[in-house]
């Protein structure tokens, strides 16, 4: 958790500028990069928390009215949209930026791409030691994966599982720099990771949508713009109530040319005209012109 100081409120900021978000651990490295600069460079009176737990925590606690902002690296579901209703939390959806999710084996591993196929295979535990993929001394497989309360978790079931059940000797990690570090000391490890994530002693295989398929790399922004990368997805900002006041200011400036290089600087990429385009019809919804 990052907690901001300034101004004078309880919480180490004013009623009117303190910010509590929480969520996606893959988007809490992101999420402090964001609050860290905006406190230092844009309003050194604010004060942001960032918090992770997962996307599902993050969802949970806006709709019990117990944040401000929920980050969320998969969209909310219309099951929890009426929880939200029912509540009486209006909440209003943002796309602040984009992932690659990538596939990241140990960096011995001399396997260079995949496909979606195989990967359902290698999860579901179909396929069990890398000399099944022409690694003839990799020996057994260890698959990392996150926990269900993760969005990269349900974003990868959906995707890539088509809910079939993980393998039963999956390693499910607490957070995205868990499996990074799972990956990184197991040399026969695969696992997936927001792109920001990506560091030496793992290393990010392309990916195709069949076997025979053209191979993309996440750590290409065009192939995520475009979609050409088939594990691309947006990030996205939940904020509680039509945002106004700090919530406004932040959110306006999160999405603005600056912001959007600090999510750069973090290792994501920024939003297409497409996602700038969704961001300013809801802002007209939410009665902010």
């Amino acid at each position: 958790m990052l907690a901001g100081c300034g101004g004078n409120g309880e919480n180490g900021g004013s009623s009117s500028d303190y910010l509590e978000t929480q969520g996606s651990d893959t988007m809490v490295n992101m999420g402090q990069s964001l609050a860290e600069y905006y406190m230092d460079e844009v309003n050194p009176e604010a004060s942001i928390s960032v918090a992770g737990g997962g996307s599902g925590t993050g969802i949970a606690a806006i709709i019990n009215d117990d944040i401000d902002i929920a980050q969320s690296s998969r969209a909310m579901t219309e099951e929890e949209i009426a929880d939200a209703a029912e509540r009486n939390v209006d909440v209003y959806e943002f796309i602040v930026g984009q992932d690659g999710i990538a596939m990241v084996v140990n960096e011995d591993n001399p396997l260079e791409k995949i496909s979606l196929p195989e990967l359902k295979q290698i999860f579901t535990g179909e396929v069990s030691d890398w000399s099944e993929l022409g690694w003839r001394n990799g020996g057994k497989i260890s698959i990392y994966s996150r926990q269900s309360s993760s969005g990269t978790y349900v974003f990868f079931n959906e995707l890539v599982m088509d809910g079939e059940d993980f393998a039963e000797d999956s390693h499910f990690m607490p957070g995205t720099s868990a499996i990074a570090d799972g990956v990184e000391g197991d040399r026969g490890a695969i696992g997936y990771v927001g792109v920001g994530y990506v560091r030496d002693g793992i290393k990010p295989l392309e990916v195709s949508v069949e076997k025979e398929g053209e191979y993309f790399t996440p750590l290409e922004a065009e192939n995520v713009n475009t979609g050409a990368y088939p594990l691309a997805r947006p990030l996205y900002f939940y904020t509680n109530g039509p945002p106004e006041g700090e919530m406004l200011d932040y959110l306006e400036w999160v999405l603005s040319e600056e912001g959007q290089n600090v999510i750069l600087d973090a290792g994501f990429y920024m939003n297409t005209p497409e996602y700038q385009e969704i961001n300013e019809n809801t802002f007209r919804e939410a009665g902010v012109e």
